[in-house]
């Protein structure tokens, strides 16, 4: 392990002496700079009535009860006063069941739900749930049918439907083809917010075909103000490649992520960037404080602003959020 790079066992010893000055401060929101909006959590209870279908049993890090009552304990030590929701299941009744989750913890301030558009469920479904404030949107993975979801007037139609209900679009897991096909959704659907999730783990690709489709997508998102990118799953090794149970070679140094954040922040400006732990799938890598680190690193060092607008006004704009105690900050 180099002197940039960080192992669970160090990380418990970090995580040790964190809770030790929490407990020692006045409250860990007193503590922190400012308040913050985690715009990416998942909630799941592998073990309630009937399991989900995701994570797989074998990933013993994943595989436990992930609710709001333990994410507390992680998220108010960094000044986090609210979370939304991103649903990874793609069972019809888990939108509901995530609602129900959380309205019973006001640290969670939305959901985006899991719904397919073009399909004649849809509509229903997504007014039945829009009937619940906490209901910010939905999650569809472009990029899987190579644009040919846009020859379908349904499926276009469907997502001007999102639109017009002021709710916003979150893609799963970039690629040179989920950026082309961002690019089409707002081309077809202007007035949509859509999010792309987790950009610093892709690495720009270098064959010249996929690269100029990159570039072509990242100087179209420049002049496309609905567009917002998350900077969340920083975390990467040495050689851009996270083989999961090897975290001991995960950079830990803020300088090493600096090329690819200056390059996110460059296209999309300060005003389109939010933050997101990626609980607890980030925790495969490494968890919470210590991506938490690095990005509030690097925006404190664009200033106090810029800042504020990365951890929670930016998440405003976008998501709408509910505003449920007197901590979680306004506009």
């Amino acid at each position: 392990m180099n002197n940039y790079a960080m192992n669970r066992r160090t990380f418990l010893g970090v995580v040790a002496g964190l809770a030790l000055a929490y407990k020692g401060a006045k409250g860990a929101r007193a503590a922190a700079p400012m308040p913050v909006i985690d715009t990416h959590i998942h909630l799941y209870d592998p073990f309630r009535p009937g399991g989900t279908p995701w994570p797989n049993p074998a990933n013993k890090i994943l595989y436990q009860t992930s609710l709001p009552a333990r994410y507390r304990p992680i998220a108010e030590p960094l000044g986090i006063v609210g979370a939304i929701e991103v649903e990874c299941s793609p069972l019809l009744e888990d939108n509901q069941w995530v609602l129900d989750v959380a309205e019973k913890d006001d640290i969670m301030v939305g959901t985006v739900g899991r719904l397919v558009p073009g399909t004649p469920e849809f509509r229903p479904n997504l007014e039945r749930f829009h009937k619940n404030p906490l209901y910010r949107g939905i999650r569809y993975g472009l990029g899987r049918q190579s644009g040919k979801e846009f020859d379908r007037p349904e499926f276009v139609a469907d997502l001007q439907a999102l639109a017009d209900a002021d709710l916003v679009l979150d893609t799963a897991n970039p690629s040179v083809t989920l950026l082309a096909d961002v690019v089409h959704v707002s081309d077809r659907v202007p007035n949509l917010r859509v999010v792309i999730d987790h950009l610093p783990q892709m690495v720009p690709p270098t064959e010249p075909a996929a690269r100029a489709s990159y570039d072509a997508s990242m100087k179209a998102f420049r002049d496309r103000p609905q567009i917002y990118v998350k900077v969340s799953e920083v975390l990467r090794n040495a050689t851009a490649t996270i083989p999961k149970g090897s975290d001991d070679t995960i950079r830990t140094d803020t300088e090493f992520y600096r090329p690819r954040l200056d390059e996110i922040l460059d296209v999309f400006g300060i005003d389109r960037v939010l933050y997101g732990s990626d609980w607890p799938n980030g925790d495969q890598w490494l968890p919470v404080p210590i991506g938490f680190k690095i990005v509030q690193e690097y925006f404190m060092g664009k200033g106090q602003q810029a800042a504020e607008k990365y951890f929670w006004r930016n998440s405003v704009k976008c998501y709408k959020w509910i505003r449920r105690t007197a901590s979680q900050p306004q506009a």
